[in-house]
């Protein structure tokens, strides 16, 4: 059974006469007449009862009537739905992020700009882990996820939005406060103070040590940047975060920059992949957000 069968039969139910339901449904009479027989064929019964100057219902064809109807409504708001969320009227965008955001990426600004342009956009927001965003964001449950990333993993495509060096932050009395070049060899007896291991900037802080064959004494493990930033402030240990955000903390936090090569801290945002030549979500709304937080002109992308 074909949807344009179900049209001409409604057409010629409801005109009741062949010449003008084939005229409706813009197609010769002959191949209306075709498209009924094979119709009741399928349906082994009879729709119709012809006569010279009428054609009318069957009992059988009263009660297909009603289902064709509701079937061809069905197929209708069907389309209308599609039409309202590709011109983004309609639909949900599903967005993660990890805790403690640097302050240069303004996401409840940039949500609220989404919304005023997007009114009929339900925009959905968690937080997590980067390993936990990024496993919904390949399982499907987010369009996006925004997170700092050593690594991309399969199955999902990235764009960068910031890079940032990492500085160190320690109380602004401590001996390497406010010295440049300062080589990582030179914080392996102090304590640190940092994320849990799948938080934040830890992978990226805990690889930059090894390629330097460092090790390093991790004092308190965190899961959020505010947490951190306070340890450190009275005196419990050293960090390695943005510098925008020690920048931010100035003059609370000594800061200590590091000798090359650096340790740099890329955000990026992530979608699922399907193949190799895409790097972009596939559905409007994500895409659209993607468009607006990259027009912002604040990011550095790749």
């Amino acid at each position: 059974m074909e949807l344009r069968q179900l049209q001409h039969f409604v057409a010629v139910a409801e005109e009741q006469h062949f010449t003008r339901a084939a005229q409706r449904v813009n197609v010769v009479q002959s191949a209306l007449s075709s498209s009924i027989r094979a119709l009741e064929e399928e349906l082994e019964a009879k729709l119709f009862v012809r006569s010279t100057r009428q054609v009318r219902l069957t009992s059988v064809g009263r009660a297909f009537l009603d289902k064709a109807r509701i079937a061809l409504d069905a197929v209708r708001d069907a389309r209308d739905a599609v039409t309202a969320i590709q011109g983004l009227n309609r639909g949900t965008l599903s967005i993660g992020t990890v805790q403690s955001l640097p302050a240069f990426l303004d996401l409840p600004s940039l949500l609220a700009s989404f919304h005023g342009l997007y009114p009929g956009i339900e925009v959905r927001l968690c937080q997590g882990s980067s390993s936990h965003l990024l496993d919904k964001v390949r399982s499907g449950r987010l369009d996006l996820a925004i997170v700092p990333l050593c690594d991309p993993p399969v199955g999902i495509a990235t764009t960068m939005i910031a890079c940032e060096a990492l500085v160190a932050v320690c109380p602004p009395d401590h001996p390497l406060a406010g010295r440049e070049n300062v080589p990582l060899s030179a914080f392996a007896n102090e304590p640190f103070v940092d994320f849990e291991p799948a938080w934040g900037t830890r992978q990226l802080v805990d690889r930059g040590f090894n390629e330097a064959g460092i090790e390093r004494r991790i004092a308190f493990e965190v899961s959020d940047l505010d947490t951190q930033l306070e340890l450190v402030a009275r005196g419990l240990g050293v960090a390695l975060v943005p510098e925008v955000v020690a920048e931010e903390q100035h003059p609370s936090l000594g800061i200590a920059r590091l000798a090359e090569p650096e340790i740099c801290w890329e955000l990026v945002i992530a979608c699922a992949s399907h193949g190799e030549a895409e790097q972009a979500p596939a559905d409007r709304a994500p895409k659209a957000f993607l468009d607006l937080l990259l027009g912002a002109g604040r990011f550095q992308t790749s």
